[in-house]
């Protein structure tokens, strides 16, 4: 399958498919499609799934989008200002945060809804206590509010962020909260009581501005 990105403010990607081949995307993504694509609601991982999906603040069901034809195509957005980045999972498996996923496609793509490993990080930390996580060989399109900024980190290696500006995350990357400082700094420093602490090794993706602030 080959894919393109558009656009400079609120960006979009372009699937192109051959027939037979499928990819998933978010709720409420499709911009348009080709005559000879098949898209429907499906739920990965049953009812476990849902049940965890319907807590994660992502929906229940995802598109899963198959071609019928050759030659077909469609276009996906975030409905929201900001850039698409390409994870490939030849890096490992990444952690979402609420939005940030956009499209899958692959081999083996497994989606699903796992659970914060830090308690403190689920409930303080931005991310929240379920975080979509997406695993298998093939291309992830991750949406980041804003523009975005990567890091690659090495072993051991911690970069502290702010609330809310977390889109992404390697699976191998510990996260935990840090709080602020003194009492001046939260009660002045308009940056709340925590941040998000990351250890690598591993990935991460921040975006920006903080998603909720587009969402309804």
């Amino acid at each position: 399958m080959e894919h393109k990105i558009f656009g400079n403010i609120a960006q979009y990607a372009r699937l192109d498919f051959q027939k037979g081949e499928h990819a998933w995307s978010s709720r409420g993504a499709i911009m348009a499609y080709s005559s000879g694509m098949n898209w429907k609601l499906r739920v990965p991982g049953g009812i476990t799934g849902a049940a965890r999906r319907s807590l994660s603040g992502e929906g229940i069901a995802l598109a899963s989008l198959e071609a019928a034809e050759d030659k077909q195509y469609v276009l996906l957005a975030a409905n929201a200002p900001g850039y698409i980045f390409e994870w490939d999972l030849q890096d490992g498996p990444v952690l979402t945060t609420r939005g940030a996923f956009l499209a899958a496609w692959g081999e083996q793509i497994n989606i699903n809804v796992t659970i914060a490993r830090r308690a403190g990080a689920a409930l303080f930390g931005g991310a929240g206590l379920f975080l979509q996580q997406v695993s298998g060989i093939g291309t992830v399109l991750i949406h980041a509010s804003g523009d975005y900024s990567g890091f690659r980190l090495g072993d051991g290696e911690k970069i502290l962020i702010s609330t809310d500006n977390l889109a992404a995350f390697s699976k191998s990357v510990d996260y935990n909260i840090k709080r602020v400082g003194g009492v001046r700094k939260i009660l002045f420093g308009k940056e709340g009581l925590f941040m998000t602490s990351m250890t690598g090794p591993g990935r991460v993706i921040l975006q920006s501005m903080d998603k909720s602030a587009w969402e309804d």
